[in-house]
């Protein structure tokens, strides 16, 4: 499980008396996920998810809490953010920043539908709309700069191919801007582990804590390739156009965003690719850590540069 930082009930039962939540009935780890610790909660007053930060700092979370908060208002089935007794979204647990928010119904799929890539497209279409009349910025923290300090860090594990490729891509991408293209604030993390289904019908969508303002469009590409891969990392045609066709009847897509789909597709696989390789090679310190194969994301990455240009809608 992906416990860094053990919280007992007692520890939570004392954390909770600055909450209008009821009594504490059951606290249960969850095992997914590689940022941060996060726990079942249950009470007399419902069902919710506390999750103490490992990485982020208490000055960094108002944006992420804040950003929820207001997708929430506007309709978004996301995690809402539960003010304790002060007013405040958060506050710190057994030495970490910490928060509690609404616990979604669903659950997730590994093998989406067709009917359930159009739901996310436009729940996706949706979000992004919602999210334009949200004031705070967030400037990409796994951009061109986060990149070129990571790069280095993972190349001794990398044989000489995959070395050359990380390289030349990394350099790519340094030299490209979408500055263009319609901005917003962003999920950048949409995949199907985060999003929970009642069949085809979107029930939540969960962990923001990568959210950030960014091209609009690169979202879509970090989602379309996790929802709409076949399992040899080549883009399913009509998973993917189904996906596009959804997205664009909520938020049409402007030729510009058109042109620079293949270059998005790759950029996404990139920095998946990259994290995963971080996540694997240079592990911080944990209990049990839930890292992901970055095979997939490399595999992925070269098919989209044989195949360029890529499905539209």
């Amino acid at each position: 499980m992906a416990v860094f930082t053990s919280v007992s009930e007692a520890e939570l039962t004392v954390w909770l008396g600055d909450y209008s939540l009821g009594q504490l009935l059951e606290l249960q780890g969850i095992a997914s996920g590689i940022e941060n610790t996060n726990y079942f909660v249950t009470t007399s007053n419902g069902r919710f998810v506390l999750t103490l930060f490992e990485i982020l700092s208490a000055d960094e979370l108002p944006f992420y809490l804040n950003l929820m908060a207001h997708l929430a208002r506007h309709g978004i089935p996301c995690p809402n953010p539960v003010a304790n007794r002060a007013n405040q979204f958060l506050g710190t647990l057994n030495g970490k920043p910490a928060c509690i928010v609404s616990r979604l119904s669903g659950k997730s799929t590994t093998a989406p539908s067709s009917a359930q890539c159009a739901s996310i497209g436009a729940m996706l279409g949706q979000m992004h709309i919602a999210g334009q009349s949200f004031s705070q910025v967030m400037p990409n923290p796994r951009g061109t700069t986060w990149r070129a300090a990571t790069a280095p860090q993972v190349l001794p594990f990398l044989d000489a191919p995959q070395a050359a490729l990380l390289e030349s891509e990394v350099a790519l991408h340094a030299q490209q801007s979408f500055a263009q293209l319609p901005q917003g604030v962003i999920h950048a993390d949409l995949f199907r582990d985060n999003v929970l289904l009642e069949e085809d019908r979107i029930g939540g969508l969960i962990d923001f804590y990568f959210a950030c303002s960014d091209a609009l469009l690169y979202d879509v590409a970090i989602t379309v390739n996790d929802w709409c891969m076949h399992s040899d990392g080549t883009l399913d045609t009509t998973k993917t156009q189904t996906f596009l066709r959804a997205y664009h009847a909520v938020r049409p897509l402007l030729d510009s965003e058109h042109d620079a789909w293949p270059m998005l597709l790759r950029l996404a696989a990139l920095r998946f690719w990259l994290s995963r390789l971080f996540d694997k090679y240079l592990p911080r310190d944990g209990e049990l850590i839930n890292a992901h194969d970055p095979h997939h994301f490399q595999r992925i990455l070269k098919n989209h540069i044989a195949s360029a240009p890529a499905v539209w809608l």
